[in-house]
């Protein structure tokens, strides 16, 4: 005879238990707000990772291809290849570096900057209808909660790359 019954989950400790409960329901809301803000940047061709480029060098300026890649976290040949895309639909250039002859920046052409003025408040106003589950001043506290978890998060990560491997 079948059991209907789950089978118990290992033994974690109720601490252990909450952490693994946020994170399911953090990795859930961020999947389903990515989803709505890709689906809002596809309208115009573009993927998010695309956008998250124009945006960021509309908002600081021209960038080089590496900052772009810690700005957006991805990796040097993923910056590259989004780099290329823009290129090509004419909305980014590369310029040299004056400094550094190995180096690149990538700046917005006018057809870039006019591309994201226009799209941008539309993006913009699309997230917001995302995040309208809370309050403004809930997203206040939830930004400063998040932000805290990410930092501490990365603290740890860091702690863990200068231990000796055993």
């Amino acid at each position: 005879m079948s059991s209907s019954r789950r089978p118990s989950p290992p033994d974690v400790s109720p601490a252990e238990r909450d952490a693994l409960r946020l994170w399911v329901v953090l990795s859930r809301a961020h999947a389903a707000i990515a989803t709505h803000a890709a689906a809002d940047v596809a309208r115009h061709g573009l993927t998010l990772a695309e956008f998250g480029v124009l945006e960021a060098l509309y908002h600081k300026g021209p960038m080089l291809l590496g900052e772009v890649q810690r700005s957006l976290l991805v990796s040097s040949g993923g910056v590259t290849y989004l780099v290329d895309r823009l290129e090509q639909r004419g909305l980014v250039r590369r310029d040299k570096c004056a400094e550094d002859r190995r180096a690149r920046y990538a700046v917005l052409t006018d057809a870039g900057t006019a591309f994201v003025r226009e799209v941008f408040p539309q993006h913009a106003a699309a997230v917001a209808g995302a995040m309208a589950g809370l309050s403004a001043d809930e997203q206040r506290v939830a930004r400063s909660l998040l932000r805290t978890l990410g930092t501490q998060a990365a603290e740890l990560e860091a702690e863990q790359e200068r231990e000796p491997a055993a």
